[in-house]
């Protein structure tokens, strides 16, 4: 985060460090336990290299593409890049890209593999819905992710499951659809359909370790996010106001419109729910309760007002 004036995070670069320590150590275990199960070394290392590169370098395109989302320069959108702006000055930063979603989900995300790269987006949603404070408050809390760096170590740790998810899926069609052929092995190793079982075994393990690792570490994020704005903008109440906002409209959106923007929820500044009423467990959730970053933001509220 050098060059930056958000407020460093001591507590998120630790639990970066070890996410990503732990994710190696998955990795690894991942490789082992596929060759172990009776795939060609070499393959493995060229399928895993393959995803990891495409997933590093292409993060921020899938995500737009995926979204529906465009780049917008300013003279198509200028309040939208004067906020940006603005903030990018306050906290001393390079600024990244600007993109706009077209859909009715109020949210916003950031999104690339390092800050030449990286890119805010705000869906016209979230725009009709907010003031412009509050959409500032918002804007400050995603450009946080890019100036402490957690966006990259996001788009990294998700790799993992991206593979594992792809061999499991592979693994099961395989051996469901092997045929006579499949249950015989060789007198060189086992039968293809036991290897696709072990492959899918290893797999699962391995996604269900990234999944749990990244959703700690996703919780921990929003909250620190949520921190680095309310100081950088010195209005915390914009941000539960915003906060508020977006997580009481989303009982408005339609099911079939959140089911489609889900799989973004890691990512986003407020999770999107297709259930109405839907909570989840502690375990798995992506962002901490609202009523704790509601808290947070109080508290810090409280004491910039006995500092003023």
């Amino acid at each position: 985060m050098a060059g930056s004036k958000f407020r460093p995070d001591r507590g998120l670069t630790a639990r970066m460090v070890m996410t990503m320590f732990l994710l190696v150590l998955v990795y690894v275990a991942f490789i082992v336990g596929l060759v172990l199960a009776g795939l060609n070394i070499w393959l493995v290392i060229v399928l895993v290299a393959a995803f990891a590169l495409f997933s590093y370098f292409s993060s921020d395109k899938i995500a737009m593409f995926s979204m529906g989302a465009k780049e917008v320069t300013p003279q198509q959108a200028p309040e939208l890049h004067a906020l940006v702006d603005r903030l990018c000055a306050m906290a001393d930063m390079p600024k990244p890209r600007v993109g706009i979603a077209d859909t009715d989900v109020p949210n916003a995300f950031a999104t690339g593999h390092n800050e030449k790269s990286a890119v805010i987006c705000v869906t016209t949603g979230l725009m009709r819905r907010l003031e412009g404070p509050e959409l500032e408050a918002v804007l400050a809390h995603e450009l946080s992710h890019v100036a402490h760096r957690d966006v990259t170590v996001m788009t990294i740790a998700g790799f993992l499951g991206i593979v594992a998810g792809f061999l499991t899926q592979a693994g099961l069609r395989f051996a469901m659809f092997a045929g006579p052929a499949g249950g015989r092995g060789n007198n060189n190793g086992p039968a293809p359909a036991v290897v696709a079982l072990l492959v899918v075994l290893v797999s699962a393990v391995a996604w269900a370790l990234s999944f749990l690792l990244t959703r700690a570490l996703s919780r921990y994020r929003e909250l620190s996010a949520d921190r680095a704005a309310a100081y950088l903008t010195g209005r915390p109440s914009m941000l539960g106001s915003a906060l508020s906002k977006i997580t009481g409209d989303m009982a408005r959106i339609p099911t079939r419109d959140l089911r489609q923007v889900e799989p973004f929820n890691a990512f986003f500044f407020a999770p999107a729910f297709a259930k109405k009423g839907f909570s989840m467990n502690q375990l798995i959730a992506t962002h901490p309760p609202v009523e704790q970053r509601l808290a947070q933001l109080s508290d810090i509220s409280r004491q910039l007002g006995r500092g003023a």
